[in-house]
């Protein structure tokens, strides 16, 4: 009688069990043929799933299409396949926040978003799951994370996405330290840019990027970057390197902003015209030549990758007078290339125009 006792709730677990999902990194499953042959015997399985991304920077230009490699395994290997999702999301610097890309369940996947038509799956090889994304915008770059779920597992890596561009302060033409945070996003995304983060910042900076003014970053602290210390920036006895005033409050601290651009299809180009021309004059003969004036942004990516150069100031659509030179020469300003600012003239003074083009 005691035995009887005993072994009825010990049955009664091993019934329990073998319902359960998951548990601590082991599963139950049910085997037919194994064991004493009833097709019920209850083992751990120690089959773990991997999932590989690149190590490495994936670096892109706006417009091109990319592809985030992204694989997955199990260890050891299955002998039946498991049906997976697959979840594409892409996650904040500060890692405080995730925004969903692309889910997919087989062949079916929906997107979200800014990435609404213009991603998708790429699974060329067995358990390939990368992401291919289309019509890259500036905004796009940064870190992505390919996470693999099979119902019991659910593994993850991190892809670095880096679009090619150029970082560039902006301040606007009633002077220095007049935007909050999101008149200074505004701001750059009127000029054909987006606001800039720390890591493409301090990349501008290891570049050459020297600048005194403070501004606002994507992350929402506020810095700048000093190649050549000196007292006005922080003092001449501080090692060179990016400043920073930590995070503000976003709407009511103010200061410049740094912008980021890249190459772009088109072009830039300084319109030949008889006459020097003041602001209204200029935009309409952009239009005349079947362009518009160009941007802030277009004439740096203009200037950093198709070495725009140009000795002749010329208007820009922000009212901003500007001129690129690659090639540093006498009577164009300092030894270092760079884009030339004249600030904001009267719009009833003179210049020439820049304008730009679809190719």
């Amino acid at each position: 009688m005691f035995l009887t006792l005993f072994l009825l709730p010990t049955l009664h677990l091993l019934h329990s069990v073998t319902s359960l999902p998951y548990s601590n990194g082991f599963y139950y499953n049910n085997l037919n043929g194994n064991g004493n042959g009833n097709g019920n015997e209850i083992y751990f399985n120690g089959v773990r799933l991997v999932v590989n991304t690149s190590d490495d920077l994936i670096f892109a230009s706006r417009g091109t299409n990319i592809t985030l490699p992204c694989h997955y395994a199990y260890e050891p290997k299955l002998s039946t396949p498991r049906k997976i999702r697959v979840k594409w999301t892409r996650v904040r610097s500060d890692n405080t926040k995730e925004s969903d890309v692309l889910v997919a369940i087989g062949l079916k996947h929906r997107s979200f978003g800014d990435f609404k038509g213009r991603v998708h799956l790429q699974m060329n090889e067995p358990h390939e799951v990368s992401l291919v994304i289309t019509d890259l915008r500036l905004e796009d770059s940064g870190r992505y994370k390919c996470e693999v779920i099979d119902g019991l597992e659910d593994e993850s890596g991190i892809v670095h996405l880096e679009l090619r561009g150029v970082v560039f302060p902006y301040q606007p033409h009633h002077g220095r330290y007049k935007f909050n945070f999101h008149e200074a996003k505004e701001a750059c995304a009127s000029q054909d840019a987006t606001i800039a983060s720390f890591e493409q910042l301090f990349k501008a900076w290891e570049e050459g990027l020297d600048w005194c003014n403070a501004g606002w970053l994507t992350d929402g602290t506020v810095q700048y970057p000093i190649t050549l210390p000196r007292e006005p920036c922080g003092g001449k006895d501080m090692a060179p390197g990016v400043r920073s005033y930590g995070n503000k409050h976003r709407h009511l601290h103010r200061f410049d902003v740094f912008c980021f651009s890249s190459s772009f299809q088109g072009k830039v180009y300084y319109l030949q015209h008889p006459d020097t021309l003041n602001f209204q004059d200029a935009v309409k003969a952009c239009e005349e030549d079947g362009a518009t004036i160009a941007k802030v942004g277009q004439i740096y990516a203009a200037w950093k990758f198709s070495n725009l150069d140009r000795c002749d100031a010329g208007w820009l659509a922000d009212g901003s007078v500007r001129y690129p030179i690659s090639r540093p020469r006498l009577n164009c300003g300092p030894p270092e290339p760079g884009v030339r600012n004249f600030g904001f003239p009267d719009k009833n003074e003179e210049y020439g125009v820049y304008c730009y083009k679809m190719s």
